[in-house]
């Protein structure tokens, strides 16, 4: 057999096995992950169905913690995620930089393109941190900036020293290196110890709305900020980071389901923060079944 049959049949095997092997990628079910909590659990129930819509066979996983879907779709267990920049960026990536929207976009595209996780295009839903008031309260004492806040209380203790407003925080903010203090010393915000509650972050909305509270951190993008009657303080020196949802996947999955990017790309454009809180508060407060809800935004949407 002289050189140039071995080197044909050489080329002829390694096509075969290549057509095999994206073939069995094909085929395989996709395995569609996401975090543990409501907005998480709708974004992945709707990114089932709807691949399921267009023909392709969909595992679910979610009710994960940040950090275990972050390992899972690094490792190959998972293959799509709907994943925030700031979360991406800030717990995955350590960049503690100050970017915009844009500019943290293009940062984790890059940091995690080379590690085989694409991010896809971003949606329009920011779930960031926000700090929240009842917004009757807000209107009262005429605040809508976090900086009108700090004014109100600075003034209430020029008026009483021993005045207390009580701020609900969880758990995780009040430790974090882009949370609590360096939030506190930006605004030159002062809260005595006594007056910052650690809690669970689903008790911060009850208790702001049943006035347990003066003011709490919330996820601009709950449902309970509308359900609860609650304001969102405007960040005018910009403290918090963007978290933009984008789909992200990894990159051997884009390559072996060519439609695959532009299909999650349509179903991203759908999403907005206003939509996806409207979403979540039929889940948290309506008390609506996950997947129903998000059957129902996909047919409004006219992706299903």
């Amino acid at each position: 057999m002289n050189f140039l049959r071995i080197k044909h049949l050489l080329t002829m095997t390694f096509g075969i096995f290549s057509l095999v092997m994206a073939s069995a990628a094909i085929a395989g079910p996709l395995v569609v992950g996401g975090k543990n909590f409501t907005e998480q659990l709708i974004l992945s129930s709707m990114t089932q169905q709807y691949l399921q819509s267009k023909g392709y066979s969909v595992e679910l996983k979610n009710g994960l913690g940040t950090t275990i879907m972050r390992q899972a779709i690094e490792s190959g267990q998972l293959d799509i995620v709907w994943e925030y920049t700031g979360s991406s960026l800030i717990v995955f990536n350590k960049i503690t930089e100050k970017l915009d929207d844009e500019q943290s976009y293009e940062r984790v595209k890059q940091l995690d393109g080379a590690k085989g996780l694409i991010w896809l295009k971003p949606s329009k839903l920011n779930n960031t941190y926000a700090l929240a008031v009842p917004a009757t309260r807000a209107e009262e004492e005429g605040i809508k900036t976090i900086e009108d806040l700090v004014d109100r209380i600075a003034a209430d203790r020029e008026r009483d020293p021993d005045s207390k407003h009580l701020f609900g925080v969880d758990f995780e903010f009040a430790s974090r290196s882009d949370g609590l203090g360096p939030m506190s010393e930006l605004y030159n915000m002062h809260f005595d110890r006594s007056e910052v509650k650690q809690m669970d972050p689903g008790l911060v909305y009850t208790a702001l709305r049943n006035d347990q509270l003066y003011v709490g951190l919330t996820y601009s993008s709950d449902g309970r900020i509308g359900g609860f009657n609650l304001k969102l303080l405007e960040d005018n020196k910009g403290f918090f980071p963007f978290y933009t949802a984008a789909p992200m996947v990894r990159k051997e999955i884009l390559d072996a389901n060519p439609k695959l990017a532009e299909q999650l790309n349509a179903l991203s454009a759908t999403i907005d923060t206003q939509k996806m809180a409207a979403m979540n508060k039929q889940v948290d407060i309506d008390q609506q079944p996950i997947a129903q809800v998000a059957a129902d935004f996909l047919r409004a949407q006219g992706l299903m």
